[in-house]
């Protein structure tokens, strides 16, 4: 029997700032958690990445060639705001504007999400997701970026807030690099989720016209064996 996708599914390609932009020392942006980390490390860089900073209109064009609908991007909130509060990058804003136009230049509707794991280095440095003034900021941010932006109707808060926390203090293969701090992982991803709740009672009452979510990563865990002790 022949199976249909649903009338209104979608299909598209994901990105992320941090991930595919580059350019991390251009036009005012403002460092991030991972710039110290990964110089440390010295295993890679994140300059050039994929270039999309400067080479955005050729990938949406090739996205729009393989009959992508959409395209999920981030905004680098340090690209807007430095030091992830106080002054604006206005350098920051006009490439959003000029993605987003290009966006609709090539027929994709753009899912844009407000933070992919690139806090800014200063909020990083007072604590990231364990910090109260780094919530304040972030929703601050949003509002910003809602009345800037009001082209865009699908709106992603956060990107896998489980997956931030864990791999920030349980796992370690996230800045700060911390193992073993349950702590520290509930704390986070609970402030994660308070701020995704005021973000979208902020959108709400801001009467936009869209939708708001988050993005999680679900795993399904399986038991060692059939038994019943697993």
């Amino acid at each position: 029997m022949r199976k249909q996708l649903p009338k209104d599914f979608v299909i598209g390609g994901a990105t992320a700032a941090y991930q595919v932009e580059g350019a991390t020392k251009e036009d005012g942006k403002g460092r991030v958690l991972w710039d110290d980390f990964l110089e440390k490390q010295g295993r890679f860089s994140p300059d050039p990445a994929a270039d999309f900073y400067h080479r955005y209109d050729e990938d949406l064009a090739l996205a729009e060639a393989y009959g992508h609908q959409v395209i999920r991007l981030s905004i680098a909130w340090s690209r807007i705001f430095p030091d992830g509060a106080g002054a604006v990058e206005p350098r920051g804003v006009a490439f959003y504007h000029r993605l987003f136009a290009a966006c609709a230049k090539h027929h994709l509707i753009p899912f844009v999400t407000l933070h992919h794991f690139d806090t800014p280095e200063r909020l990083h440095a007072i604590g990231d997701w364990l910090s109260q003034e780094m919530l304040e900021d972030f929703v601050e941010y949003a509002r910003f970026c809602f009345e800037e932006f009001p082209e865009i109707k699908h709106w992603i808060t956060i990107n896998e807030p489980t997956s931030m926390a864990v791999q920030q203090y349980t796992s370690g293969t996230f800045p700060p690099a911390e193992t073993g701090h349950f702590d520290k992982t509930f704390q986070a991803e609970h402030n994660q989720i308070v701020a995704h709740a005021r973000i979208v009672n902020l959108y709400k009452s801001m009467g936009l016209d869209g939708e708001i979510g988050i993005v999680h990563a679900l795993q399904t865990p399986y038991p060692y064996s059939d038994s019943s002790e697993d």
